[in-house]
């Protein structure tokens, strides 16, 4: 069970929003100040019953002087599930039942080249009647779930719905929900631990708690069906954890022994995984046995940062400490990589960050690419062929010069006007920008951190949005309600 503190701030939290409307500096310095004095309260050992007393008079308080506060409602189609596992798959990609894996971890055959998906893409949208905006059963989903809501709306996040500190003092480099789930959130932490929180059932608490790395977690990922988390830590292994129970189920050493620094799963097989390591090296591993694949290695020019495959796992992409983008063409059958393009984004910046989608909005209906490189520029790229080739649309000013900032896509692609997407920044802030904008990009900042925010993830239907620092802290924010 969380501790009483962590649920008094969460309430407090949730009123945040009404407190002296005009002064939103106040909110954030009030809710930091709130957290603090609560945690050295925690410290002084008073009976757990009074504490429960406590929260109780506190949240009887709040409701009478702001009023009653319901959940934010919103609902998931149940199509979204079970014709795909994530929301950025495209029409063109048909799921043969026949080559479904064992615990839902897919394998699908692509139809069609990156060289033809944007005309297809338009085609399919000019060819519509009138009127008629959505093009795609996905982008219909999406659009349901949105609600018809304008895109200002639609990220008008502000309350703190909870507060995560059990990392505190840790940086949190990564974070993330389980794919199409919304109160289901993991994060790794430089204290070499991973953590899994459940916001649901209320109250927010710590799930599970993964230890086993002997020293800093550096990135993870969750399988499709969210049944397993991959790990990979500056100890030189990648680690397989059941996430029901918090189990290690293998662990896997790097047979250079150096540093993991990022890993994938291959979207269509979750059997297959890659790292990238600090000697440049990137290779696919089979975690069905923790044997590397044949084939599936190669070198980048630098320390391996970021990873990202597209939505049919035909092209990945990985970003290094010296600046360049590579893409590889890779075997679904055998696993083997083949290098095929090179971009020089900025020689010498690191490349933090690579998120791929294969359209955006009905503005931007080109697969896209969206990098965080030390350059103070959020960067936004259109793939413009089947072998993962770059050209640079949009930038956005940020400030990122030395940390491992991570951006996202927003997950739902409803097709009214405009598009987001969200990054970190070191100057403590969350940043929603919208990219079809030509000026005043910027749709919302949100501020609550103490340090460099460094990664940020929704939840499936874009009701919470959650943000880690380089304090070790993590917020979850909540859509403000109409």
């Amino acid at each position: 069970m969380a501790a009483v503190w962590q649920q008094v701030l969460a309430v407090d939290a949730r009123y945040n929003a009404y407190r002296t409307p005009t002064f939103p500096q106040f909110r954030t310095q009030y809710i930091r100040r709130r957290s603090q004095l609560l945690r050295d309260n925690a410290k002084c050992g008073f009976e757990p019953g009074l504490r429960r007393q406590y929260l109780k008079l506190r949240s009887q308080l709040l409701a009478l002087r702001y009023g009653p506060l319901s959940e934010q409602s919103s609902f998931r189609a149940s199509s979204v599930r079970s014709s795909r596992t994530t929301l950025d798959r495209m029409e063109d990609f048909e799921e043969d039942p026949r080559a479904q894996g064992a615990r839902g971890h897919r394998r699908s055959v692509s139809r069609g080249s990156y060289q033809l998906q944007a005309q297809m893409n338009r085609a399919v949208y000019d060819e519509r009647p009138p009127g008629s905006l959505v093009p795609t059963s996905v982008a219909e989903a999406s659009r349901a779930m949105a609600g018809d809501t304008t895109l200002s709306e639609n990220y008008a996040f502000a309350g703190m719905h909870h507060i995560f500190d059990q990392h505190v003092d840790s940086a949190v480099p990564r974070l993330q929900f389980a794919n199409d789930d919304k109160h289901l959130l993991a994060c790794c932490s430089l204290d070499g631990t991973l953590s899994i929180m459940a916001l649901s059932p209320p109250p927010p608490r710590v799930k599970l708690t993964l230890k086993g790395h002997g020293g800093p977690v550096t990135d993870f990922a969750w399988s499709l069906s969210n049944d397993i988390i991959v790990s990979t830590s500056l100890d030189g292994t990648l680690r397989i954890w059941n996430t029901e129970d918090g189990r290690c189920i293998r662990e896997v050493r790097d047979p250079e022994s150096s540093e993991l620094l990022c890993c994938t799963f291959q979207p269509m097989n979750n059997n297959l995984t890659v790292v990238g390591n600090s000697k440049h090296h990137l290779q696919v591993v089979n975690i069905s046995t923790g044997k590397k694949v044949k084939g599936g290695s190669s070198k980048l020019t630098g320390r391996v940062l970021s990873l990202s495959f597209d939505a049919p796992g035909r092209i990945l992409w990985a970003g290094d400490d010296r600046g360049s983008i590579f893409s590889f063409l890779f075997d679904m059958a055998t696993g083997k990589l083949t290098k095929a393009k090179r971009l020089v984004v900025s020689e010498g910046s690191s490349i933090c960050s690579i998120a791929a989608r294969s359209w955006i909005s009905r503005e931007a209906r080109d697969p896209s690419l969206l990098v965080n490189a030390c350059v103070n520029k959020l960067l936004l790229y259109r793939v413009v062929d089947n072998e993962g080739t770059l050209q640079l649309k949009r930038s956005f000013p940020i400030q990122h010069g030395s940390q491992h900032v991570h951006s996202i896509f927003c997950p739902l692609m409803s097709f009214r006007q405009g598009a987001c997407v969200v990054t970190g920044s070191e100057d403590g802030c969350v940043y929603f920008f919208d990219v079809e904008r030509n000026t005043k990009a910027i749709v919302n900042k949100l501020q609550g951190h103490g340090g460099p925010v460094l990664d940020a993830s929704f939840n499936c239907d874009e009701s919470l949005l959650a943000s880690a620092d380089s304090t070790g802290m993590v917020i979850v924010w909540r859509r403000e309600q109409k």
